[in-house]
């Protein structure tokens, strides 16, 4: 999904949460050491009071998250008490994770000891405080129409008229109407400038962001259409496929919905996914510089006259374009044609048969250079793409970055590209070249639709083995 204002809330409650805690401590130090004249056991330096305290704020983060204070239904229930509970446990737990910490290191970060006291208290006071403004400041928002999803609500039954109510209501939830598609019966009075004759014409006009639908009439097709636009698609069930739904259940006011996910990846692990990303691309892109620099000068040497390096327009999540870059390792003459131009230019179209039948690979392809094949072999023309993944164009671990004439040999080219693409992936250490095109395009779905952080770690390692290997280059 393009839009996800939810996503931008609980990135937006984790910066208030950090504050709350850095607050909590700074103030509940400065109380002691600065208003409270009674003598410390001890002196300690307000930096490493300070650095100590910032060092804990990603492990006071991770008891946030695990206690399940970033997830939608804690922050949309009506009743504040399981989420009160749960604050006030989180900060005992963080404040107890430093006085052990302390207790090891020997730091002697409390000159009192009712520091660490005052500072849960803090803590737990300033994190209910922060939570409640900015849920204050998102039901506002909503109400003005802003960092809401435009929901199509779909379907002859019951339903639609209690969800159409309760999204027109309660804009807090983050949905408004956006449009209708149902009998005049099914659709609330007041809401009947929202009708339309068609899902069709629904979709042209109003720009959704969320398809609704409550009833079991021509769910394939309507699901599909989600999915081509990238929209999230919500099942509303009946009583009886309560008891077996597939997907997530949600409540939307009163009325349960199932959430059917594209993908796992979404929400918070597409921000742990880009924080890897990012780390690990900033690494990679600095520990293989020296090669970079040296393969670049080879190339330059063997062929001065022209760029040592290539760029190509490639397709990413949601149809995004961007460049990818990559060491030259074709000839010149050749370099920026399709297989099929470059066969035809040099004489041999009757290659183009046999490239495409092995899997859009040749061996000794006349193409490529002599440089240009050890390159191959050992994936060291890839190594630019460190900077595509530090820049975020692509994930490290993803299906392979589509070309845009390609999208047409892809059946499920929405469902691939409802995640970015990566430097490496599941098809590539199953086989790489080794494998159809088909069985390519079936593993980079698999990987889609079955994402977790352990595949990702899996993937990791194999690749590192395929690359020693040289297993599937060609």
């Amino acid at each position: 999904m393009k839009k996800d204002p939810g996503l931008t809330f609980r990135i937006f409650l984790m910066l208030g949460d950090v504050f709350a805690i850095v607050f909590s401590f700074a103030f509940a130090y400065f109380i002691r050491t600065h208003i409270d004249q009674r003598p410390f056991y001890f002196d300690v330096e307000i930096c490493n009071f300070a650095f100590s305290i910032l060092l804990f704020i990603p492990f006071w983060l991770i008891i946030l998250a695990g206690l399940g204070l970033y997830t939608k239904t804690v922050f949309l229930a009506r009743s504040r008490l399981p989420e009160t509970g749960r604050l006030f446990l989180a900060s005992i737990i963080g404040t107890m994770g430093i006085i052990t910490f302390d207790f090891f290191q020997q730091n002697n970060l409390f000159p009192v000891r009712i520091i660490a006291l005052v500072a849960t208290l803090l803590c737990f006071v300033s994190l209910f405080l922060i939570r409640l403004l900015l849920r204050i400041i998102k039901q506002q928002t909503a109400k003005a129409n802003h960092g809401v999803l435009r929901a199509i609500i779909i379907g002859n039954n019951q339903n639609t008229s209690h969800l159409s109510s309760h999204i027109a209501n309660f804009p807090e939830y983050g949905y408004s109407v956006a449009g209708i598609v149902s009998n005049n019966k099914f659709i609330p009075k007041d809401l009947k400038k929202y009708k339309y004759s068609s899902l069709k014409e629904a979709l042209k006009k109003t720009k959704p962001d969320v398809i609704f639908q409550t009833d079991e009439r021509q769910t394939e097709y309507v699901y599909r259409q989600a999915i081509n636009r990238h929209l999230l698609y919500y099942f509303v069930p009946s009583e009886t496929a309560l008891s077996s739904h597939i997907g997530q259940l949600e409540l939307v006011g009163n009325t349960p919905a199932i959430l059917v996910k594209v993908t796992p990846l979404i929400g918070g692990a597409n921000i742990l996914k880009r924080c890897f990303d990012f780390l690990a691309g900033l690494a990679l892109t600095l520990a293989s510089s020296p090669f970079m620099l040296i393969i670049w000068l080879l190339i330059k040497l063997s062929d001065p006259k022209h760029r040592a390096t290539y760029s190509e327009v490639r397709l990413s999540r949601y149809n995004k374009r961007f460049t990818i870059y990559k060491f030259r390792s074709m000839k010149p003459e050749y370099s920026g044609l399709s297989p099929e131009e470059a066969f035809k230019k040099m004489g041999k179209p009757e290659l183009i048969k046999k490239y495409r039948k092995n899997g859009d690979c040749l061996p000794n392809d006349p193409r490529i250079t002599k440089l240009g094949h050890f390159l191959r072999a050992t994936s060291l023309d890839e190594i630019p793409q460190f900077i595509n993944v530090l820049k975020g164009d692509i994930s490290l671990i993803g299906p392979r970055a589509l070309v845009p004439g390609e999208l047409r040999d892809y059946g499920d080219r929405s469902l691939l590209l409802s995640v970015k693409s990566g430097l490496t992936g599941l098809a590539q250490v199953s086989g790489r070249r080794d494998i159809s095109f088909e069985e390519r395009r079936a593993i980079d779905l698999y990987y889609v639709q079955n994402w977790s952080l352990m595949l990702d770690l899996q993937i990791l390692l194999r690749t590192i083995a395929v690359v020693l290997t040289g297993k599937g280059a060609r």
